[in-house]
């Protein structure tokens, strides 16, 4: 596709014009096969200029990997059309097995701008349509991966009007809800991920030495390490290593926060539409209908909990299954608790206060001793495992096991009051709210005539003690949000009185006995 190819509105005979990929997705293919000879090179540099065999082998099965990409790439470019319609988006691809594939502009839910590095450098961007059924992805979703921003921007803009034509669409409402405050970044490091992804990026690097038959214990700096820190006692290294992991891991959640919300900003749209673009080097440009806003979360980590913050998710259907919800859900970055709340009461505008915990509800005293019991149990199985080897291998385990019993009765103790404090449920107006969590809170507001159903569940040990987890079904979201650990009557007359009605084909009354 030229630059210069339009998608004619409806007045214009729309349909009958064929659009296509722009051409620089040509560049943006060719440039993949770079990542090879970078790698290469790489190499080259760690071992000093020495190569062998098995190296070769191994890079060019890369470049191998990378031209059947960059193939793959072409030929969606050679072969990739599409067009709009009064009616229907329609997307045509493939070759040796064509696809032909349309979504119903009545059904389509979200239309996305997503552009990673490598587009934004040839300046393309990607258009992704989406029904929002809870299907498989492919099934559901179209993309445009190679067009200009200015192609992907008009084209949405009609896309949503032809979908909005002939209805009522809330006028005067365009404004900015929240932008970007860099002194946030102090929340960066307290996101829980970051030393998770220490440790990927450990195994990911000792991978790919290992295919390259370079040993990383042979490297110079691992071995100037191991001068200088190997005649230190073990405890007080396992200590520095923790410290240092900890360390690497909020370094690059703050790094991970600067790419995923650079440029952030929270819009309403005229037409009613909760517009979100955020992104440093991949930019993204998510849409919510407010009329398929069905409530707000509320989500506090214990660090961020600390540090007075929290993050605030959108409660919506038609932003796909689960794992899209996931990524398209997120209204702010983690912010100062306020900024949440406030955000919520503009974008949700029912008064504020409505998923604030005061007032909620507290669940019987059972759901305590069911957390302090679990917290018990853990903490033996734990400090269970090297009182075990100890038996077998040394005393030493056994009195490393029980310390470790020790340390985490009262720690894992203290987590399950936190848990039971979090718990709570109330209908405030037309939401019913609900929180509950451990090391993340998490609180809920959802509609009451969006819930389609409701789940009544009991593990055993809630069997014992007369406890159940009673389910909220929707169609937004996360599909069911759950209120833990209520009592068989409770649940029943909350279910009731969320929904009246919902529950009564599955009531059987007591006959009055007066």
């Amino acid at each position: 596709m030229t630059s210069d190819t339009t998608v004619r509105p409806p007045s214009h005979a729309a349909g009958q014009d064929w659009g296509r990929l722009n051409s620089r997705l040509l560049l943006v293919n060719l440039s993949i096969l770079a990542a090879p000879v970078a790698m290469f090179l790489a190499s080259l540099a760690v071992t000093g200029g020495d190569t062998n065999l098995q190296v070769i082998i191994t890079l060019g099965s890369l470049f191998v990997t990378f031209l059947v990409i960059s193939g793959i790439g072409l030929m969606r470019l050679f072969t990739t059309r599409y067009r709009l319609t009064e009616d229907r988006f329609e997307l045509h691809t493939g070759l040796l097995f064509r696809s032909e594939r349309s979504v119903p502009i009545g059904r389509i839910r979200g239309v996305d701008l997503t552009a990673n590095p490598v587009h934004r450098i040839f300046g393309l961007t990607t258009l992704r349509i989406d029904s929002g059924d809870q299907s498989d992805a492919a099934a559901r979703r179209l993309a445009l991966d190679g067009i200009t921003k200015a192609e992907a921007l008009e084209l949405r803009g009609r896309i949503i009007a032809l979908r909005d034509a002939g209805r009522a669409r809330p006028v005067d409402s365009d404004g900015v809800l929240s932008r970007l405050d860099w002194s946030w970044l102090r929340y960066g490091p307290l996101t829980l991920w970051g030393v998770g992804g220490v440790f990927i990026a450990a195994a990911s690097a000792y991978r790919t030495l290992s295919e390259l038959q370079v040993n990383p214990l042979d490297l110079g700096i691992i071995k100037d390490l191991e001068n200088r820190f190997g005649t230190i006692p073990l405890w007080y290294g396992a200590l520095l290593a923790a410290v240092l992991i900890v360390v690497l891991g909020m370094i690059g959640s703050t790094a991970t926060f600067i790419e995923n919300w650079a440029g952030y900003e929270l819009r309403r749209e005229d037409g009613g539409i909760l517009r979100i673009r955020r992104g440093l080097l991949a930019t993204r440009s998510v849409s919510i209908e407010e009329r398929h806003l069905r409530g707000l979360e509320l989500v506090e980590p214990i660090p961020l909990r600390w540090a007075k913050g929290a993050k605030l998710n959108a409660v919506a259907s038609g932003l796909g299954n689960q794992e899209d919800n996931r990524r398209r859900r997120a209204l702010t970055p983690p912010t100062p608790r306020g900024e949440a709340l406030r955000v919520a009461a503009e974008a949700l505008p029912t008064g504020p206060g409505l998923i604030e915990r005061k007032g909620l509800l507290p669940h019987p005293r059972e759901a305590l001793r069911r957390r302090i019991n679990r917290a018990l149990i853990w903490s033996v199985l734990i400090a269970a495992v090297p009182v075990g080897l100890g038996l077998w291998l040394g005393s030493w385990l056994v009195i490393t096991g029980v310390i470790t019993g020790v340390v985490l009765v009262p720690v894992l103790v203290a987590f399950a009051f936190n848990a039971y404090h979090s718990l709570g449920h109330l209908l405030r107006g037309r939401f019913l709210v609900m929180c509950s969590g451990a090391f993340a809170r998490r609180t809920v507001a959802h509609q009451r005539e969006a819930i389609i159903g409701w789940k009544f569940s009991r593990t055993p040990f809630q069997r014992r003690v007369g406890l159940i987890t009673l389910g909220a079904t929707t169609a937004a979201g996360e599909g069911v949000y759950h209120v833990y650990d209520l009592t068989e009557g409770q649940g029943i007359a909350l279910a009731e009185t969320a929904v009246p009605g919902l529950l009564a084909p599955f009531i059987e009354r007591a006959p009055d006995r007066g």
